[in-house]
């Protein structure tokens, strides 16, 4: 009788708690994941009753397709310039913000509030910012980088979605590096202070090592909402010009839901979806590593 009742206790626990977000993640993840995955080995374009089954023949397709690839080449390069500046510009932030500056607070917030601004808006934003503003003070002060629009620009257009990244992620990474600095034990940085270590050393010999964590998580994050830019692809480039900002989630989007090709679509976003998850994982076993060798 005792057992029965703390079984029903406990499905009514997870019926309260668990459910929903079980649910939730079921048919709003796991199940199009699944569909996608079959839609992959069959011809399927959206709309026809019968369905020829395939085999490897999208993944073929997808392989073989230059344009995927290069659009997968743009969104590395991409990556690894959002990666590096968002960090370092990070890591700063937070280092001014932890120093004891006055009105630290008051920086914490306006740093972090361009995370708050959508992807879709920040891009329009951008747009403006990047097509007036700048050309207009360019212009007025002579200024030859910004006398015409980087959107407009092949060998700029690129850059200009790296500053948007940058500008947006920045300040989110800095509160994920700020809890890092808060938990490193004073008494080791005046005991190194005591000893003569300058402030560079103090920074590279005693505080990055003791935030490894914190930066395994930055560098997870940045990494994973990096290669998954699509809003603000959208909104600010639309991937142009001549395709020089095409990243790959928009060349998926564009590939499976505007030239309706669901099944090679489906397939790059299934081959998108293994190169990410294997980087993200080597990152985070190679800085589990240097975690392990910091303590």
């Amino acid at each position: 009788m005792y057992e029965e009742r703390r079984l029903r206790k406990r499905i009514g626990i997870f019926l309260s708690f668990g459910f929903i977000p079980l649910a939730a993640f079921t048919f709003v993840v796991l199940i199009p994941f699944i569909f996608g995955l079959f839609v992959t080995f069959t011809n399927w374009s959206g709309t026809q009753s019968h369905i020829e089954f395939l085999g490897l023949k999208n993944y073929i397709q997808a392989f073989t397709d230059l344009q995927f690839w290069t659009s997968m080449g743009i969104t590395f390069r991409y990556t690894v310039w959002v990666l590096v500046l968002t960090n370092v510009i990070a890591l700063g932030l937070a280092l001014l913000v932890v120093s004891g500056v006055k009105g630290q607070n008051g920086f914490r917030a306006a740093f972090f509030t361009p995370n708050l601004i959508g992807g879709v808006i920040l891009g329009f934003i951008w747009l403006f910012i990047f097509s007036r503003v700048f050309v207009y003070l360019g212009r007025a002060l002579n200024i030859g980088l910004f006398t015409e629009s980087w959107i407009g620009d092949s060998q700029k257009a690129l850059w200009a979605l790296i500053v948007v990244a940058v500008w947006q992620m920045s300040g989110y990474m800095m509160l994920i590096y700020i809890a890092g600095l808060i938990g490193i034990p004073q008494s080791v940085i005046e005991a190194a202070s005591i000893d003569g270590a300058t402030g560079w050393r103090i920074l590279l010999k005693i505080k990055i090592p003791m935030i490894i964590p914190s930066i395994t998580i930055s560098l997870f994050l940045t990494l994973q909402k990096a290669f998954m830019t699509f809003d603000t692809n959208l909104s600010l480039t639309h991937g142009g010009p001549y395709n020089s900002t095409e990243l790959a989630a928009m060349h998926i989007y564009n590939d499976a839901f505007k030239l309706r090709n669901y099944g090679p679509g489906q397939a790059k976003a299934i081959l998108f979806f293994a190169i990410v998850a294997a980087l993200a994982l080597l990152q985070v076993v190679l800085l589990k590593k240097r975690e392990i060798e910091a303590l």
